[in-house]
C-alpha cells in the first residue's frame, strides 16, 4: 500500500490534550470486521439508540467493552512501564536550554545513557549539561549516535538505585510532542500516562490503548470470567517517526525489546483451543504476538527484539479482536489498525470519528475491532 492512502484531515480540536476524568469513560466505537457494521451508540433491547435528556443518542463508552466478551475469552495486555524520560538541562557556559530525552541505559556502572537532544546542533562531544540548580546532576556528551542522538555519561557518584531515583525525579512524563507542543506536562501525567497494570520498566511512550482500563473495569472483567495474559514490549519512539517513503514496503521500523513468557502463552493458547476470543490490547500487543506466533497460529515464548511493521494486507495469527486508539494520519499505528480491521472499513470508521467529534491520540477515544 501507499503512504498517501492513510492521509486524512484531522481537525486541531480533535487532538486529545488531556485524559478523561475517569480512565474508562472515553467513547468506544465498535467495528465488526465480518459484517462491516460500525457501532457508535448505546441501544435498548430492540436495538434502538438510547437517548440522553436532550434527546441525543448516547455514545458507547469504554466500559461497554464488557458486552462483547464472555467467560473464557482472553485479553493480552502489554505491561511495560513508562519512565519519566524527558528532562530539561542547561548547557555549560552558555546556559542554553536543552531538552534531553532518555531512551535507554547502556551501562549501569558507568552511568551511560542513549538519549536524544534538542536542539541537536548545539550539543557536541565534550559538552557538559546541568540538570538541577545545585549542579549535582551533570552529564557529559561522549558520543554522537544519530543526527539527534547522543551518548551521555552522568557524573553522579552514588549507588545506582539512588542515581536512578534522583534522575527520574528531574524528569517528566514523556508525552508525545503533539501534546507537549500545546501544553506542558504535569505531575498528574506521571500517573495518567501509565497503565494501571504497568510492571516492567523500559518504555518511553505508553501503550496507549491500555490506558483506558481502570481497576474497577478489570475487576468486572475478572468476575465475568475473562482471562488476562501479560506480555512486555518496551514501546519506543519509532511509532511517531514520519514515514518518508510512499511505498510502505520500503519503510523500516526501529527495533523494540519484547518478552513473552510461558504463562502468557498458556493463557492465550488455551483460550484459542477452546474456541474463545483473544483480544490484543493495542497495536504494541499485536506487533509482539505476531512476532512470536508459530505456523500453527499459537503463541510461542519469545525474548528478544522486533522491528515488525504491520500494514494492509496482513493476516493475523493470534488475536481475533483488538483494541486501538484513534491515531494520527499516516502513522504506523493507523496502518496496523487498518491491517487488522480491513483498510476500507477502518478508514470509514475514521471518517465517522472525525464527523462525530471523537478524540484522537494517546489520551483520546478507543476503537474495538471484533470478529463478529
Amino acid at each position: 500500500m501507499k503512504l498517501s492512502q492513510f492521509k486524512f484531515k484531522l481537525p486541531e480540536e480533535l487532538i486529545a490534550l488531556n485524559p478523561p476524568y475517569h480512565r474508562d469513560e472515553c467513547r468506544l466505537m465498535v467495528v465488526h470486521r465480518v459484517s462491516k457494521k460500525i457501532e457508535m451508540y448505546k441501544t435498548d433491547d430492540k436495538g434502538e439508540p438510547l437517548k440522553d435528556d436532550e434527546g441525543n443518542p448516547e455514545f458507547l463508552d469504554f466500559r461497554n467493552i464488557l458486552d462483547y466478551f464472555d467467560e473464557g475469552d482472553a485479553f493480552i495486555f502489554n505491561d511495560t512501564k513508562v519512565f519519566p524520560a524527558r528532562l530539561y538541562g542547561t548547557k555549560e557556559k552558555t546556559d542554553a536550554k536543552i531538552e534531553v530525552f532518555l531512551l535507554r541505559e547502556l551501562n549501569e556502572e558507568m552511568r551511560l545513557w542513549d538519549v536524544l537532544v534538542e536542539p541537536a546542533r548545539k550539543i557536541r562531544i565534550g559538552n557538559k549539561l546541568f540538570f538541577d540548580d545545585s549542579g549535582a546532576m551533570v552529564a557529559e556528551v561522549i558520543d554522537n549516535t544519530t543526527s539527534r542522538g547522543r551518548t551521555l555519561r552522568f557524573l553522579y557518584d552514588c549507588p545506582h538505585d539512588e542515581f536512578k531515583r534522583d534522575l527520574y525525579a528531574l524528569g517528566e512524563a514523556p508525552l508525545p510532542h503533539y501534546i507537549v507542543d500545546r501544553r506542558p506536562a504535569t505531575k498528574e501525567d506521571l500517573d495518567d500516562f501509565q497503565c494501571i497494570y504497568a510492571k516492567n520498566e523500559g518504555a518511553v511512550t505508553a501503550p496507549a490503548s491500555g490506558l483506558h482500563f481502570s481497576r474497577e473495569l478489570m475487576k468486572r472483567m475478572e468476575i465475568k470470567g475473562i482471562e488476562f495474559a501479560f506480555i512486555t514490549l518496551h514501546c519506543a519512539l519509532g511509532n511517531f517517526h514520519d514515514i518518508e517513503v510512499e511505498d510502505l514496503t520500503k519503510h523500516k521500523m526501529d527495533s523494540e525489546q519484547m518478552f513473552i513468557g510461558a504463562e502468557a502463552c498458556k493463557t492465550v493458547n488455551e483460550a484459542k483451543r477452546a474456541g474463545h476470543h483473544v483480544c490484543a490490547v493495542g497495536t504494541s500487543v499485536a506487533k509482539a504476538t505476531e512476532t512470536a506466533v508459530g505456523t500453527d497460529k499459537f503463541l510461542k515464548e519469545y525474548e528478544g527484539w522486533t522491528n515488525k511493521f504491520i500494514f494492509p494486507p496482513y493476516e493475523f495469527g493470534v488475536a481475533d479482536s483488538m483494541i486501538a486508539n484513534f491515531y494520527h494520519p499516516m502513522s504506523t499505528l493507523l496502518m496496523s489498525t487498518a491491517a487488522f480491521g480491513g483498510y476500507e472499513l477502518v478508514m470509514e470508521a475514521y471518517d465517522m470519528a472525525v464527523k462525530n467529534g471523537y478524540k484522537f491520540g494517546c489520551y483520546g477515544d478507543a476503537m474495538l475491532i471484533v470478529n463478529d
